[in-house]
């Protein structure tokens, strides 16, 4: 909302914002006039990146003068009308004194489009394994150079470039509109996003990970805290699964995600190594209980898509360097279902923080995946635990999926949400956002069904690692409660306490923790308080 209306508009239009003196149903709906007024309001919403400023009762010259009543609600309908038109809508209207009489900041959004399918996918694979490449490529359309030209597309940092390796989460997005593919030619182009998030009646959301071992703790991050519908590991043809392979594989299984392989690099690979390679990766998939199919065609993708589960795995031979497979992967994701709850949009809203900024003209931003519930601007929330075990109040400021300016979120959407009411240095990754009806509560001691993966000698009550469960990565201290121990293979029940500060879990999440080579996975069960 504007503060000081004459300030605001003494510099005159600009970008996203027009003025308006009135606005007639009468004149200004007429055909001729009409489509004016509609090229302008696009032009406006494309300097907006998705969001215009109306001020109604101001002159050209920007002095705000107002209108009486009658005529400011007229010209304000008449701005419904027209942002109808173009798949938009009136998101907000905010009243001032005028000079002689009010006047209306009205702000026009592109409308979310709920019959929109958003699929989440997360990408892991070992280092130099090209996930970051195919993607930038599969993303773009671009062919790969063959010394990983497009993943510049997601690893943006400095020394990610320097060093061709990922070291932090990154996103990419393409989608399809009436079955055809929607590539972007700049990813980095913040408008050209929010055009294809306008677009498209699909959209694929890519959770690009590291595959560096040091940076593992961040994969899993990407993996447990995304919220996501599938997995897809990729493996190098000419190289073939590694130990970071195998873990990677093993988080996704442990989240009961539906996997997909991608092997990559097959330019160069000899048919021989591509058969080799292929073999290897059934072998592992079936040692845990997965099916491995090969996929050779668009058709056989789209019957596949059909038919993902937990237990069969499609296997796509790509390259980033000559096209092959793309194609494939494309019919894949123009098919497969989204997999998260269809009625989640109708609990109170909850999301787990994953990044914080700070962005100036915006102030404090959170981002992460929406967990369940919408949220709106406008809307007040609760923020925390903080260290004490309180939430605290907070208020939504305005909401951007990929930079694309949104009036409201729904389950499964990335989103950067700009709050008040909060510093940056209050919040923390692995807090929450929540609606007060969701009533959250703070938990720093709870129960849970776990299985050992890796250890070399026993666990004993008192044993700490890190745990993860949804964003949070916090110190836990474990007791086993079936046993007085516990060794690699077994399972049981174990009570876990946050050694450091309270958390919000509830039962039935997820939970990986690790120390040192050591792993368990299993779920939560209890609330213990």
């Amino acid at each position: 909302m504007i503060e000081d209306l004459r300030s605001f508009t003494s510099p005159g239009e600009r970008r996203n914002i027009e003025f308006k003196k009135a606005l007639s149903a009468r004149y200004h709906l007429k055909m001729d006039r009409k489509k004016g007024l509609i090229s302008q309001m696009k032009y406006r919403m494309e300097r907006g990146n998705g969001r215009a400023v109306y001020l109604l009762g101001v002159e050209d010259s920007g002095e705000p003068v107002g209108l009486p009543a009658d005529k400011l609600d007229e010209s304000v309908e008449v701005l419904r009308t027209l942002s109808s038109e173009i798949g938009a809508v009136v998101e907000e209207v905010n009243l001032h004194e005028g000079t002689e009489g009010m006047v209306a900041e009205v702000i026009i959004s592109r409308k979310t489009k709920t019959a929109r399918e958003h699929l989440l996918v997360g990408v892991a694979g070992h280092v130099d394994h090209g996930k970051s490449t195919l993607l930038g490529t599969l993303t773009t359309g671009t062919p790969d150079d063959g010394s990983g030209k497009t993943r510049i597309f997601l690893d943006v940092q400095k020394h990610e470039i320097e060093r061709g390796l990922s070291a932090d989460l990154s996103f990419a997005i393409y989608g399809f509109r009436n079955g055809s593919v929607m590539r972007l030619k700049n990813p980095l182009d913040r408008k050209e996003k929010s055009r294809l998030m306008d677009e498209a009646d699909r959209v694929i959301s890519f959770v690009d990970t590291v595959g560096h071992e040091p940076w593992l703790r961040t994969t899993i991050r990407g993996i447990v805290g995304q919220r996501l519908d599938y997995g897809l590991l990729t493996v190098a043809a000419d190289e073939g699964p590694t130990h970071i392979t195998r873990e990677h594989l093993g988080i996704m299984i442990a989240m009961e995600l539906p996997v997909i392989v991608v092997l990559t690099k097959c330019d160069m690979a000899t048919d021989e190594n591509r058969r080799s390679v292929r073999e290897k990766i059934s072998e592992l998939l079936k040692l845990v209980g997965r099916i491995p199919f090969h996929v050779k065609s668009r058709d056989a993708a789209a019957g596949i898509a059909g038919k993902m589960n937990q237990h069969i795995v499609p296997i796509i031979e790509t390259s980033s360097v000559t096209g092959e497979g793309l194609e494939i992967l494309d019919e894949l994701f123009l098919n497969l279902r989204v997999r998260r709850d269809v009625n989640g949009d109708e609990e109170p809203f909850l999301m787990y923080i994953d990044k914080i900024y700070t962005i100036r003209g915006v102030g404090t931003v959170v981002s992460g995946t929406i967990q369940q519930g919408l949220v709106r601007k406008g809307d007040t929330l609760l923020l925390g635990p903080l260290k004490t075990g309180k939430f605290r109040e907070v208020t939504v400021k305005s909401i951007e999926m990929h930079h694309y300016r949104i009036g409201c979120a729904e389950p499964g959407h990335i989103v950067g949400i700009s709050i008040s009411g909060a510093s940056p240095d209050e919040i923390e990754r692995g807090m929450i956002l929540a609606h007060p009806d969701y009533d959250p509560e703070a938990v720093r001691e709870f129960e849970a069904e776990v299985a050992i993966l890796v250890h070399p000698t026993t666990i004993k009550a008192g044993y700490e690692s890190v745990t993860h469960i949804e964003t949070i990565a916090e110190t836990t201290v474990l007791e086993p409660l079936d046993s007085d121990f516990m060794s690699a293979g077994d399972r049981g029940r174990v009570r876990m306490r946050f050694k450091y500060r309270p958390h919000h879990v509830r039962e039935g999440q997820k939970i990986i923790f690790r120390e040192g080579r050591s792993k368990g996975i299993g779920s939560v069960t209890r609330i213990l308080g």
